[in-house]
């Protein structure tokens, strides 16, 4: 298993390695307990004369505040980690690379969305480029392929998965473990959970004060409950007002904070003209699904957890695919609905609807019906994902899967 959960930094290592080729600042973004400083450091032993600050060191976090110039002071690739935490450094490394623009120069860190950050000063147009770190991915912890979104774009409703003897509960147990490196290695549910305790208090007290004034700690924690309890419904900031006896738009900037600090991701609505019924209120989910369970201590429904827990993975999957693609979910006012939606640069859409169920009914395809009828031709093809073991075509241009697909799937570049 430790061979596994290391698959991560070799993979994103290289997408960082190469974008170093090119490129004067590489920013690696996302979650605390990702394996942001364990791929970085890799990064850097693979380049002659590099050199590490860790901002979290108290010592290293006051030189850098009251010497940015001198601190940046360096011939070779610097690995800046938890580079939010000195924003007075952010303009102090502008001027450096405008001054020598050889790619490679900065590799930084950070555990917020850096460039959504109000104190930071400047967003380096045209000189870094961001790699975003999620939890693990189910190939990255089982070593496999990865490929869904790609196989999806290249082979249509003719995507097959690999035979595989997982069922439901094979299922839910992977969801309830979720992708947090440490998570992942504790095996006994209640040292998992200790580390779900840990890891939100550590996120309120760093991360969440860090990057802004939150005096209402007791409601911020409240509101992360309350949407772990609707994860992957639709988001509605009036009632979640309501039951907080606090504003609409505090409610709103509350979330976008937790954007910020990549505890949930908004899952944005998809219209056409052709859909014009189309309602235009985004799905909040977790980045990662075990923390939505544990938060809920079960209270959550299965098929609420398995349809985070799949829109989680196609978001990792967009990450490093070579199909360029958005994630979004489709939802009308006459009540049809489909789980995920996949368009492509291209205009072209691929629509999944998640199944906790080990059978698929007819039924089940009621809204990729819907969308077919309203899209024709540029809906390429439709997917049932269920716990079931069978990969099935079901005519139409649909076919169900077993889950297990999003992670066995081969990529036709790969």
């Amino acid at each position: 298993m430790r061979e596994a959960i290391d698959y991560l930094p070799r993979r994103a290592a290289s997408l960082a390695c190469e974008a170093l080729e090119d490129t004067r600042v590489v920013i690696l973004n996302g979650a605390r307990q990702v394996g942001k400083s364990t791929l970085a450091e890799r990064v850097l032993r693979q380049h002659d004369g590099g050199m590490a600050r860790y901002l979290d060191e108290p010592g290293t976090r006051l030189a850098a505040d009251r010497d940015p110039n001198g601190f940046l002071d360096h011939e070779g690739l610097m690995l800046i980690d938890e580079v939010q935490r000195v924003p007075e450094l952010w303009l102090a490394i502008k001027h450096a690379v405008d001054r020598d623009p050889r790619p490679g120069r900065f590799l930084l860190t950070g555990s917020a969305r850096l460039l959504s950050l109000s104190s930071i000063p400047d967003a380096l147009p045209g000189r870094s480029e961001t790699i975003e770190l999620w939890p693990l991915s189910q190939g990255e912890i089982d070593g496999d392929d990865d490929g869904f979104v790609d196989a999806v774009f290249a082979r249509g409703p003719q995507l097959r998965a690999k035979p595989l003897d997982l069922r439901k509960k094979d299922y839910l147990d992977r969801a309830l473990r979720g992708g947090y490196p440490e998570a992942v290695k504790r095996t006994a549910s209640k040292r998992r959970a200790r580390f779900f305790d840990s890891y939100l208090a550590d996120l309120i007290a760093r991360d969440i004060k860090q990057v802004a004034d939150i005096s209402r700690i007791a409601e911020m924690r409240r509101l992360i409950s309350l949407l772990a309890a609707q994860t992957s419904g639709l988001l509605n900031t009036a009632r979640l007002a309501g039951e907080l006896g606090v504003s609409r738009p505090t409610v709103a900037s509350w979330i976008g904070l937790l954007e910020t600090v990549f505890l949930v991701r908004r899952i944005p609505a998809w219209s056409a003209n052709s859909t014009t019924r189309a309602v235009a209120t985004p799905k909040v989910i977790f980045t990662d699904s075990g923390l939505a369970a544990h938060l809920t201590v079960g209270a959550v429904e299965h098929g609420a957890l398995f349809e985070n827990f799949v829109l989680g993975e196609l978001a990792r999957q967009l990450s490093w695919a070579d199909t360029y693609a958005r994630l979004y979910h489709y939802r009308d006012r006459d009540q049809y609905e489909v789980d995920a939606i996949l368009e492509n640069d291209a205009g072209e859409i691929v629509a999944i609807e998640v199944k906790s169920a080990q059978t698929v009914r007819d039924d089940d395809l009621r809204g990729l019906r819907h969308l077919k009828r309203r899209l024709g031709p540029r809906m390429i093809a439709g997917f049932v994902l269920y716990c079931g073991t069978e990969s099935l075509g079901l005519g139409e241009g649909f076919a169900c899967l077993p889950l297990s697909a999003l992670w066995t799937s081969r990529s036709e570049g790969r």
